[in-house]
């Protein structure tokens, strides 16, 4: 096993206090001129450009300006540095997506359902886009980290801060300010991520050395960024309108688990002979929460093969794995600093850091960490709200862009962290805690119970053959637990 190190790089993104889960630098805004006819083609390629038509607002534009580009294979096969090879492969995966997607979003445009797109990938983008991918380690597809949000934004003001509205998309889908300021708080979000990288790898370290105030003060350190990363999430409804997410949303699709869309694959002429599926882009292959899942324990309780989602029970689906999948989707060095992460609490304790903390008698560092579940379920409670209103009273088109049941998953994860939290109240000795502490204990505790209540009746209403998602939406006020200040 490997204890958790302090850093974990790849040239682009490098997971540590310094930098989280931003890139080093700020990406490249657009490619150089030896790949002029690529970058006129990403430029011209929005819906709206300044109110004006873009290739995809045309139908079949986007096919008819593809047939001038040059096949740069072997050009960015000699690329070694590895910001133009991050922006190129930003590029080719926005080029592919719009290629092959063009057709449904045409589709959806006259009838309101997604449409079937188009899946042969023509060589001029098919090859040069595989050979960057293959530089990068990762699947040949618009992804999270390299192409769709963090490697994908500039600042407005180049001496501001990451906040959505200081940051602009170098690559666009729609043109549209909702959809910058969708993926763009993405980015807004992970800028807080360097303090939360940091105070889990110090956690550890305290834990590991039994210093009990460390590990109190990084739990503390840990609960309050989360507690401040919720509060720049909240800013989604504020940054991008709901009903305008299906302006871009078709666009971000991926080919696993869309066979509505793609039938058996998208066929990447010149290179492979059989049809390739790859996951679509998706905030699930965000680092944040899978990272405080393995390191609060959460991950324990994922459902597992068999279990059933009823009222007071489980999903029998294959959500834990398509999350455990989403790994593969991320930055190798991502990659490693989750399995270390994994290893790292295992060695400590295969109970959890829970488990540790009891063990040391520290329930003041219990009662941060109970901060920090209770954070999570608001992050995870929060995207479910997300889907509620962007996605189910939004469309009739019932799978998420990472290709899984869009009412099934959060929900399922919900779960998960709620039984962690009661885990660790029943650890907590409610003696000698700082009045701090116990104030945060008493107030999750007394509280959980009505989380419980809010997603059971929510799943009475969406079990059912049919449901209104706006009284979905509207049961979160019922509760007090509404995500959206209105």
């Amino acid at each position: 096993m490997a204890f958790i190190k302090k850093t974990y790089s790849d040239g682009f993104f490098n997971v540590s206090k310094e930098n989280g889960f931003l890139p080093q630098k700020i990406p490249l805004e657009r490619l150089p001129q030896t790949y002029s006819v690529l970058q006129n083609i990403l430029e011209r390629m929005p819906v709206k450009i300044n109110n004006e038509s873009g290739y995809l607002d045309k139908p079949g534009a986007i096919h008819k300006a593809v047939k001038s580009l040059p096949n740069y294979f072997e050009k960015v096969s000699s690329e070694t540095d590895i910001m133009l090879i991050q922006a190129l492969y930003r590029g080719y995966c926005f080029l592919a997506s719009a290629y092959t997607l063009e057709p449904s979003f045409q589709h959806y445009r006259k009838t309101g359902d997604y449409g079937k797109a188009q899946n042969i990938l023509p060589i001029q983008i098919a090859q040069p886009f595989v050979a960057v991918s293959n530089k990068l380690d990762v699947y040949p597809w618009l992804d999270y980290h390299y192409a769709y949000s963090l490697g994908n934004y500039k600042k407005i003001n180049k001496s501001g801060d990451h906040k959505w509205s200081n940051l602009e998309m170098c690559v666009h889908f729609s043109g549209q300010p909702d959809e910058v300021g969708f993926i763009m708080l993405h980015v807004d979000i992970n800028q807080h991520s360097p303090s939360l990288v940091g105070s889990v790898i110090n956690v550890l370290h305290a834990l590991k050395e039994r210093n009990l105030t460390s590990s109190v003060n990084y739990l503390k350190e840990n609960y309050q960024t989360m507690k401040l990363m919720n509060s720049r999430r909240k800013e989604m409804w504020k940054a991008s309108r709901w009903n305008h997410y299906n302006d871009f949303r078709v666009f971000i699709m991926g080919v696993k688990g869309n066979e509505e869309l793609f039938g058996s694959g998208v066929t990447y002429e010149g290179v492979w002979d059989e049809p390739k599926q790859f996951r679509g882009q998706t905030g699930a292959q965000d680092d944040i929460i899978p990272m405080e899942d393995i390191f609060s324990g959460v991950i324990k309780h994922y459902p597992k093969k068999g279990d059933i989602l009823l009222k007071n029970g489980w999903g029998e689906n294959e959500l834990t794995k398509y999350l455990i999948d989403l790994r593969s989707y991320r930055p190798k060095c991502i990659q490693e600093f989750f399995k270390d992460l994994e290893d790292t609490v295992n060695e400590l304790s295969e109970e959890g850091i829970s488990f540790v903390l009891s063990k040391q008698n520290n329930s003041e560092g219990l009662c941060y960490l109970l901060g920090v579940l209770e954070e999570i379920y608001h992050f995870r409670n929060g995207h479910w709200q997300f889907v509620q209103k962007y996605i189910m009273a939004n469309t009739k088109y019932a799978k998420a862009t990472g290709g899984t049941p869009i009412i099934s998953w959060l929900p399922n994860q919900m779960k998960a962290v709620m039984k962690e939290m009661n885990n660790v109240i029943d650890l907590i000795e409610i003696n000698n805690l700082s009045p701090e502490a116990s104030d945060l204990y008493n107030n999750i505790k007394n509280k959980i119970d009505k989380k419980v209540e809010l997603l059971d009746h929510q799943l009475d209403l969406i079990n059912k053959k049919s449901f209104s998602a706006d009284k979905v939406f509207e049961l979160n006020k019922k509760y007090n637990l509404s995500d959206k200040n209105d």
